[in-house]
């Protein structure tokens, strides 16, 4: 998981959810239809907590979570600056297949929006599902995020030179069986793992969730382009807000899920 650290060490993860703010708004009218109305929630694999940040406005007690040191120390910052430490629990670094510092049914809900993404092999997505499974209070509402491996072929094909070694076919073909990823230019993202979408509901079941949600993270609205969103921009912010409800609509139709890179799975532990 070293190259994992390096790369979120030195990558911008808060600027990218603010330059693509699509994701995050799709994520966050899911989940605030989810959440409970108050009570404590777990953030594993924050990163330098955007989510976590915005779940403490809302009155949360929030406990944070990250593989790497640097995004852990960010969070905490960005909490102290904002003043939000108060409903701060705590700041972990810790690997989400052991969060040994974290007691059993703690959170009224959880996220896990990352590294699942990261654990390329079988038996380390069903340990950090199975502490996710632990930490949550029975019926505690789970947000998980999944990659689709639909979605990289399609990315792949379009942009073959980016995303070394699927810039040929035989590469693909491997990728497409395997869904691991590991890209041959350093410091690019990669240590990955992407999903068949039809296999990620099974999985969670498998592993002691009810399935509430299955919906694509960008959906139709990441096809837009800027030039796209001007144009709605332009026509007003009540039109832009029906375009807006129509998109988090087509986020749930199951035909579309693979035109989103993020999957965003919702369920309830039983």
């Amino acid at each position: 998981m070293d190259d994992v650290i390096r790369y979120y060490s030195a990558f911008d993860e808060w600027g990218r959810l603010d330059r693509e703010p699509l994701e995050y708004k799709v994520n966050w009218h899911y989940m605030t239809k989810h959440l409970p109305q108050a009570g404590t929630v777990i953030d594993i694999g924050a990163g330098p907590g955007k989510y976590a940040m915005d779940l403490a406005k809302r009155g949360y007690q929030v406990t944070l979570s990250d593989l790497a040191a640097k995004l852990v120390f960010q969070a905490r910052e960005k909490a102290t600056e904002m003043e939000l430490l108060d409903h701060f629990d705590g700041f972990y670094v810790q690997d989400a297949r052991n969060l040994y510092e974290i007691s059993n049914e703690q959170y009224d809900a959880a996220l896990m929006l990352g590294p699942l993404y990261h654990l390329q092999k079988e038996e380390d997505q069903v340990a950090a599902v199975r502490e996710l499974y632990r930490v949550t209070k029975p019926n505690g509402i789970v947000f998980v995020a999944f990659m689709s491996r639909v979605r990289k072929l399609q990315t792949a094909l379009q942009f073959p030179t980016h995303w070394k070694p699927l810039d040929q076919a035989e590469s693909i073909h491997e990728f497409m069986q395997t869904g691991i990823f590991n890209h041959q230019d350093e410091g690019r993202f990669t240590g990955a793992y992407f999903y068949p979408i039809a296999a990620i509901q099974p999985f969670m079941e498998e592993n002691g969730f009810e399935t509430l949600e299955l919906l694509g993270s960008t959906s139709l609205g990441g096809r837009l382009t800027e030039e796209n969103w001007e144009y709605w921009r332009n026509r007003g912010e009540e039109e832009l807000n029906q375009v807006m409800d129509m998109i988090y609509e087509a986020a749930t139709d199951p035909y579309l899920l693979g035109t989103s890179s993020h999957l965003l799975y919702i369920g309830r532990k039983i």
